[in-house]
């Protein structure tokens, strides 16, 4: 059985530094093999290359740039009326993407317009979120890329996004009917029975302690050492996503993914 392979968000973690790049050099003195972040594109792309080849580290995801975050956007993906907006943005993560060899994107759906009836605007932006996935499928395909779509939990991180659930992702991507758009999953609820059903379509894993959103060993609701084991159980043989707050420093709260890292090494 293959060990699980885990990254680190440099998003999340390693934020007592500045810069990505920095952050690669100290996730790389970690011992991670792997990155992952959000948002890049304020970053020196040059740096970035030259930290990725100095490190050796795996750039294994990034997400479309978010929009227009202080008018409130959180993505373009299922937006109405700004489908051209979304293909920019694609045209750009596909650009950091090929720099860094990257070969997985989070495209990101976005919010419910704000004080909007969700059931009366939920079908048009299931519509526009199935073309433009079906859009950047054909792009990605080209280059050799994995598109992602995430669901985030409405109850705890963002009460407006488009995509709350895994059944309704599900739903989407048969849809879409593109193989290279799959699944990315965080872990949240009802785990086991949903990585069971959705094993076949996902592509990336996610994780973070719920609800305090901290290192996975910390107090909380989730029981990783079961959840990692069924995950190996299953053959996963993706990354595993460390998208988590740490409670002090990054490097003290690392203990719980040491032995990872250690027998990955070995």
């Amino acid at each position: 059985m293959a060990p699980l392979k885990f990254c680190a968000n440099i998003t999340w973690l390693f934020t007592e530094l500045p810069d990505f790049s920095q952050r690669m050099y100290a996730a790389a003195a970690a011992g991670f093999q792997a990155v992952e972040a959000a948002w890049l594109y304020d970053s020196d792309l040059q740096e970035l290359q030259r930290a990725r080849e100095a490190t050796g580290l795996e750039v294994v995801l990034i997400n479309t740039p978010p929009g227009n975050v202080k008018a409130g956007d959180l993505g373009l993906g299922a937006v109405p009326e700004r489908e051209a907006e979304f293909r920019q943005s694609l045209d750009l993560a596909v650009k950091y993407a090929r720099a860094l060899h990257c070969k997985r994107i989070h495209l990101m759906a976005g919010r419910f317009p704000e004080d909007s009836d969700r059931t009366a605007v939920a079908k048009n932006m299931e519509a526009v979120f199935v073309q433009n996935l079906s859009y950047a499928a054909d792009v990605l395909a080209k280059e050799g890329i994995t598109g992602l779509i995430e669901p985030i939990n409405t109850r705890i991180t963002d009460p407006r996004y488009f995509l709350d659930s895994p059944h309704q992702a599900a739903a989407i991507l048969e849809k879409v009917g593109k193989p290279n758009i799959k699944l990315q999953m965080i872990m949240d609820g009802n785990l086991t029975q949903n990585i069971q059903k959705y094993f076949p379509i996902i592509g990336h894993v996610q994780i973070a302690q719920v609800p305090g959103r901290n290192e996975p060993d910390s107090a909380g609701e989730l029981n990783y050492s079961y959840l990692f084991k069924t995950l190996e159980t299953h053959g996963y043989q993706g990354y595993i996503g460390c998208e988590y707050k740490p409670l002090s420093s990054t490097a003290e709260g690392l203990g719980w993914i040491k032995q990872h890292l250690t027998s990955k090494k070995s």
